[in-house]
């Protein structure tokens, strides 16, 4: 495909609008492909190839062509190290998010090389064939990260995103946005008794019950990715927000 690009930054912000201060809608993390749709004096309007999300980004961001990625990262974050492969590594500020996928350009004793004189701890990956079922500890990794409207990773994330990463890191596709997650699959209206890999839908927002008592997901009024009791949400969320849940089904 000619007209395919992955992002080279370790996060892009996806905006509504080509302008820098439109809203956050979105975002696309290292390694993601996307294809540039037009181009304009500072930026281009883009769609993700794994969700088909559409949106602008900033021209200043980094890109490359040429990618073959061999592993993604397994960790909530991986620290990135700087230097030669015969230096000693300098630790910097700079992190790759979970789910990233990378090139396995050297390895040297405990660590990896990504990138030119970049280095991740190979504890942190895994092969990009890699799948886990076990939705329960992928959600657990992101507690108390930040809520973001539009963010994907540790450092703020929503609530369609925390779902939508699950079927990503598995290889398999999920729509962006609830609007859209909520049409994917066939489902219930209610249920009297609500049990572990529930997917709960109101409009607007999801969450995952991680068994029959308890879900978690990425709330705007805590500010969080919380857990929180499945019964007390529901009601919490008709008594505030003024809304039902509109569909149910299994991860």
């Amino acid at each position: 495909m000619p007209n395919k690009y992955f992002s080279k930054s370790l996060t892009i912000n996806v905006l509504e609008k080509p302008n820098k201060n439109s809203n956050i809608s979105s975002q696309i993390i290292y390694g993601e492909s996307f294809k540039i749709l037009s181009k304009n004096k500072n930026f281009y309007k883009v769609k993700n190839l794994y969700d088909n999300y559409i949106g602008f980004i900033s021209k200043k961001v980094k890109l490359k062509k040429k990618f073959k990625p061999t592993h993604k990262i397994k960790t909530l974050k991986s620290k990135i190290y700087f230097g030669s492969e015969n230096s000693k590594k300098i630790l910097t500020s700079k992190c790759l998010p979970f789910g990233s996928e990378v090139e396995l350009l050297k390895k040297n004793k405990n660590l990896i090389m990504f990138e030119k004189n970049n280095w991740i701890k190979f504890n942190d990956i895994c092969s990009v064939s890699t799948q886990s079922n076990n939705f329960k500890k992928i959600f657990r990794m992101f507690l108390n990260c930040p809520y973001k409207w539009g963010g994907k990773t540790f450092e703020g994330i929503d609530c369609s995103a925390l779902v939508q990463i699950y079927y990503k890191y598995n290889n398999k596709f999920f729509p962006r946005d609830t609007i859209d997650q909520i049409k994917h699959k066939k489902g219930l209206r209610s249920k009297k008794k609500f049990n572990k890999g529930d997917i709960i839908f109101w409009r607007g927002h999801v969450a995952v019950c991680i068994d029959s008592n308890k879900l978690i997901h990425a709330y705007g009024p805590k500010k969080k990715v919380i857990i929180m009791s499945i019964q007390k949400t529901i009601k919490r969320i008709e008594k505030t927000a003024k809304l039902r849940i509109r569909k149910i089904f299994k991860i």
